[in-house]
């Protein structure tokens, strides 16, 4: 190539550069400006996090950490993610079945042989798709995780058969938990912190029950009252960036191969069902869409992954107002250049 033609080409890749970066800038100015909107008018208390070809074009933190209202949010805080959570233990059990320590069509029983006759019936497939039939958490009675584990030991049947039906509960996601516990010989919080925050640098990122309450964002609801404190093992408290990291490792197959992806976004046949990675989209056999929404109390959070233009918009709140699907659509929008007014004020 000759000189000229390098110099010609080297501009070009400049220009283009230039204009990339002003079109960006452009539209974090107006994601700044739509977000001070959102939480001027009630909609949004916590942190934001947009993300454009794998780097952070927008963090910012909006509202309080606490329900006086004296301690003002930064990047720092961790939410409670709720539902999201649920990802992990998934993840676990993927994990080890790639390890080659238990298949997902094994029934619940040949790992905890002390429950009932119904877990013969039930397999870990069954609990990742919210088919097993087992009943819900009896919330009444459950102070600890022992309590749920002998709870699961009273029940003496099934509400479906395993399979036919679909019921979102976390008696599900607490068997998960166990079965890990089970096989590795570790605590649930000590497997997830060792096979999935460490090798995905999440540094903040905890589960439940929090240890070190440092920058950690309290729940409170519209009346200015607290959240009372998560005492079961399993939830998750997280920064903005950490959900980031985990999704760039989840995504990019650091921690599960293609074929447990696939496994994990796979859903019951009826509408209105969830995988384990919440609403999961492929496109032959490569995940192409990925969001999920939690709640627990207060907080509230929701991950959007376009996979295809990516993209991604995180948003933590701790004081719960259920706007964060119109928020990120209209975010969306912008990083796509597109006019959105999902969000009515």
């Amino acid at each position: 190539m000759s000189y000229y033609k390098q110099l010609f080409l080297f501009f070009n890749i400049l220009l283009l550069s230039i204009n990339n970066s002003f079109a960006q800038n452009k539209s974090t100015a107006k994601i700044d400006s739509l977000m001070k909107e959102f939480h001027q008018a009630g909609f949004f208390n916590g942190n934001i996090l947009a993300a454009k070809n794998n780097k952070i074009i927008y963090n910012a933190s909006f509202g309080f950490a606490d329900a006086a209202k004296t301690v003002k949010l930064t990047p720092d805080y961790r939410f409670n993610i709720g539902s999201i959570t649920k990802e992990f233990s998934a993840v676990a059990l993927l994990q080890l079945q790639e390890q080659g320590k238990l298949k997902l069509d094994d029934h619940v029983s040949k790992y905890i042989p002390e429950l009932p006759k119904w877990a013969d019936k039930v397999t870990l497939k069954n609990l990742l798709q919210y088919t097993s039939g087992i009943p819900n958490v009896n919330w009444k009675k459950i102070k600890s995780n022992q309590d749920i584990f002998d709870d699961l030991k009273l029940i003496d049947k099934l509400d479906f058969v395993p399979g036919t039906q679909y019921n979102y509960n976390m008696n599900n996601v607490f068997l998960r938990q166990f079965i890990v516990e089970k096989i590795t010989g570790m605590t649930y919080k000590k497997y997830i912190t060792k096979n999935i925050f460490k090798p995905c640098k999440m540094s903040s990122a905890e589960i439940t029950p929090i240890v070190d309450e440092k920058f950690v964002a309290k729940g409170f609801n519209n009346k200015l009252i607290e959240d009372k404190p998560d005492f079961l093992v399993g939830g998750t408290f997280l920064t903005t960036t950490d959900l980031l990291k985990f999704l760039n490792c989840l995504h990019s197959k650091k921690l599960i191969n293609e074929n447990s992806l696939f496994a994990l976004g796979q859903q019951f046949d009826l509408p209105d069902t969830q995988s384990s990675l919440g609403e999961a989209k492929f496109k032959n056999k490569k995940l192409i869409d990925h969001s999920h929404d939690g709640r627990a109390g207060s907080y509230e959070a929701l991950l959007v992954s376009d996979l295809n233009e990516k993209l991604t918009v995180i948003l933590l709140g701790n004081n719960y107002n259920g706007k964060l699907f119109e928020i990120s659509d209209t975010i969306k929008a912008i990083m796509n250049n597109r006019k959105n007014s999902s969000l009515k004020k």
